[in-house]
Parts: C-alpha cells; structure tokens; sequence
C-alpha cells in the first residue's frame, strides 16, 4: 500500500520539530559575524538607530561611515530578528529578569538565534521532505535527506548561529518549492507572491542571492508560461510584489544608514579587510579551480569531506534531471553558482567556519539529490548511504558540539581540534560572548543544554541523542504501518 497523506505529516512534523530542538540544543557563543547583527538588533530596540556605535567594541565585522559605526551585513537577519528581540525582551522582563541586563542580553540572542535562523531551517527540512516525495522518493529516502540537512552537513553549524547562511539557503529552498507549484496551482497570484517575497529576502538577507533569487524568478515564470497570457501576468505581479517589497527594504536601510544604494561592504574603514578594496569587486575575481577542489574535497572546508553523504546527491541531481530537467537543472545550477562565488572570493575559506559556508545553498540542493539517489540505488548501495549518512552525521555533531568556527589557519581542524577535543570532553569550547568585553566579564559563551540540566563532558548529549533516536524509531513505526 502506498503511504498515506498522514503518514507524510506525521513524519514530516517529526522531521521538523526534532530539527529545530537540535538547533536549539546548541548556543555556540559569540564572533565577529554574529555580533556584528546582534549590535544592529541592539541598536535598533534599545536605541531605536541604525548605528551601532555603542556596541561595536565586540566585532570587527562593522562599516564606518561619517563617523559612525554600523553592521557590515546585509540587514535581513537582523529585520527579521527585530520584531522577535522585541517580544521576547518583554517576555524576560516579565520572568523578573532585567532584558538590558547582561544576562538577559545573552538569554536574548540565544531566542532571537532559535526563532529567526533555528526555526525556519527546521521548515526547510519539512520543505524538503515533501520536495523530496514529490521527486519520486520513498518515505525512507525523503527521511534520510531531510534529517542529512538537518543533523549530517555543515547545516547544523549554521543554524545555531546567527549567521544568515542557513536563513538564505532556507529562503531558496522555500521559493524553489513555491516556483515547482506554479505548475499545477490554479492561485498563480500566491504562489508567485511566494517565490518573490522568499527569494527576495534571501537577497535582503544576503546580497550574494541576487543571481540565484532571479534565477526561481524566471523558474517560476517558466512554469506557468504555456498557460497564456492571463497566468503569465499573473505570476509577473506577484513575483515583482514580492521583490519590490524586499528591494524598497533593503534600500531603505541602506539609504537610511549610508545615504546612498552602495553595499554596506563597501563602508569598510580603510585599514579593515583592505582586501574587499584591492582585490576585484568587494573582494570577488574569478573561480580559482584550485579553491573549488579544495572547497569540495580539502580538509579545511571541503563539502564532501564535512559531509560524505553529500557526494550521491551529484549523481542524484543527474538522475533527475533524467526525468525532470527543468527542476534539475536549476537545483544543479544554484549548487553550481555557489560554489563558483566561494571560489570566487579572496576571503575563500570564510574565517572561522565549518565547511564553505559561503556555499550553503548548495546543501539542500544536494540534499534533494541524495533523496534521488537513494530510490535509484540497490541495497547494496543503501548500506552504503546509510554508512556515509552515519558519517555525516558524527561528523557534524562532534564539530558543532565543540566549536563550529574552526581557525582558517589550521590545514585539517576537524581532525587536529575538533576530534580530540570531543573525545576528551572538552564541548562548547567557545569562550567569546556576542556581548561587549565589559558586560561578558562573568562568562556568557558557547554552551549546549545538557550542560544547563547540569550534565557534563560527553553525557551532556544524551539528551540529543535520546531525542535522535526516539524520533527515529517512530519514523520507522510509522513507515512500517503504511507497507
């Protein structure tokens, strides 16, 4: 018997409540790039500026313009984070706890970091699920390749920061979806509105989205084009809507903090990564293929060797487009694009990172193909998968459960630091706060919340791996109950 629609929304619920508690389950602490957006959230609820002026002693990732200091980063992240700081400022003042205190500060970007990358990239693993059923996949591989986004790639790095990697990867995935159901969906108007809002605020968020968020643009319209004129319009209207939207956002911020359209990197204080003025545009050349082998296979940052499962979803993306081209093709080519900017970058292996984080997107693409190839393959070549899915998935945990901002100068960080670390015990080793020095001097860095119920070392994951495996042994019940 084939599964059944409630068997779908059993597991896919299960897919993404699990997900968001293992984002949840770490606080990876302070760096430049998080606390340079939450100086901005800062600024922005308790100083109602665009200026970050009196928190920017924390980061150097900051702009300098006519005196003032600002957040380097596109604004996305932060709008996105601004309404929930708010909320859940009052909701700290009302457990008694002073929000400008801080430790309420701290107990705030652990929230914001949950609610506004943590929780959509838990929706992105349901996305993904569904996408991956429509792709012709079996409950088994659209489980596999959603839980291998969620806990088995550099993804779980990314969503437990407040970075916007996994917020852009998460938007694409969401407009990608919205573009493939235009083709069957009557209501062009919303769906497209859908593709526009979404992929827009990737580009908000990150202004590298620019290409691949006007590449579903013309995806989705694609879709709906042999309908005639009145569906093309349609969808025309809702797509420009949505980006309209997002563009008078984003240059209402910048104009607003710079008087002009210019990206905010290009405020950079002269003596600060003066290589995003000497090298090509904002730093970007040309691919260097030497940087995408090593992007792909070296041990500092390479893909495949943080995340070995990925690997079947290139073959994966192949076989699809075998059936379906036009899906393919444009799952291939947004991988493709980031990859190609990573490599593109001076600043290639991103700082303190785990894996190429500048290519993220690429992550559910690939992870798309790895549902693909798990229904082409043999059982020989699923004990395979699942060895490599096993792999992944160790990987990723041990890193993340120590530090995920592994130094760029070290040729092989995961098997220099993060492997020994994690079998001394030594876990969230990151001591940094996102809090100015002055109001981090009683600590406020990394922690994981086995460690808050009072666990230590290794046990203090128990509590993850428990909900791991009971989330998996009902996905089995369930998928057992629909043969």
């Amino acid at each position: 018997m084939p599964p059944t629609s409630a068997a779908h929304w059993k597991i896919a619920a299960l897919l993404g409540i699990a997900s968001f508690l293992s984002f949840s389950y770490f606080y990876e602490g302070g760096g430049w790039n998080q606390n340079s957006r939450f100086d901005l959230v800062r600024a922005i609820t308790e100083r109602h500026t665009l200026q970050i002026d009196a928190y920017h002693e924390n980061t150097q990732d900051k702009a300098h313009f006519r005196g003032h200091y600002y957040s380097d980063k596109a604004p996305g992240l932060a709008l996105l984070a601004v309404p929930f700081a708010e909320a859940a400022r009052g909701a700290i003042r009302a457990l008694g706890m002073d929000p400008d205190s801080p430790r309420g500060e701290y107990v705030l970007s652990y929230i914001i970091t949950a609610v506004a990358i943590a929780l959509p990239t838990a929706f992105a693993a349901i996305c993904l699920f569904y996408l991956a059923l429509r792709f012709g996949s079996d409950l088994t591989g659209a489980t596999l390749a959603s839980a291998i986004f969620s806990i088995g790639t550099p993804m779980l790095a990314y969503a437990t920061l407040l970075w916007a990697h996994a917020l852009v990867a998460s938007c694409l995935l969401f407009a990608y979806a919205a573009a493939l159901k235009l083709r069957e969906a009557q209501q062009e108007f919303w769906w497209a509105l859908a593709v526009g809002v979404t992929a827009g605020w990737a580009t908000v968020a990150e202004y590298p989205a620019v290409p691949a968020s006007a590449l579903l643009a013309f995806f989705a319209l694609s879709n709906v084009w042999s309908r005639g004129t009145r569906a093309r319009w349609t969808a025309t209207a809702g797509i420009a809507i949505g980006a309209i939207a997002c563009a008078v956002i984003l240059f209402a911020y910048l104009y607003a903090a710079f008087g002009g359209f210019r990206p905010s990197y290009s405020y950079y204080d002269p003596n600060s990564f003066s290589f995003m003025q000497q090298q090509g545009y904002l730093g970007l050349t040309y691919p260097h293929p030497d940087r995408i082998l090593k992007l792909l296979f070296g041990c500092s940052r390479g893909l495949f060797f943080a995340s070995p499962v990925l690997l079947a979803g290139v073959p994966g993306l192949w076989w699809l487009g075998m059936r379906q081209r036009g899906p393919a093709a444009i799952a291939a080519v947004i991988a493709v694009y980031y990859l190609l900017f990573n490599a593109s970058f001076y600043w290639w292996k991103a700082g303190l990172t785990f894996g190429p984080r500048y290519a993220a997107p690429a992550i559910p693409m690939l992870c798309l193909g790895v549902a693909v190839s798990w229904t082409q393959a043999s059982v020989r070549w699923h004990r395979v998968l699942m060895v490599l899915a096993c792999c992944s998935i160790f990987i990723a945990l041990m890193v993340v459960s120590t530090s995920s901002q592994l130094a760029m100068q070290d040729s092989c960080p995961i098997v220099h630091s993060s492997w020994p670390e994690f079998w001394a015990g030594n876990l969230a080793t990151n001591h940094e706060s996102v809090l100015l020095p002055t109001e981090a001097a009683g600590g406020y860095a990394a922690f994981n919340l086995g460690q808050r119920m009072g666990l230590h070392g290794l046990p203090s994951l128990l509590p993850l791996l428990l909900l791991w495996g009971t989330v998996a042994l009902i996905c089995r019940r369930v998928q057992n109950q629909t043969t």
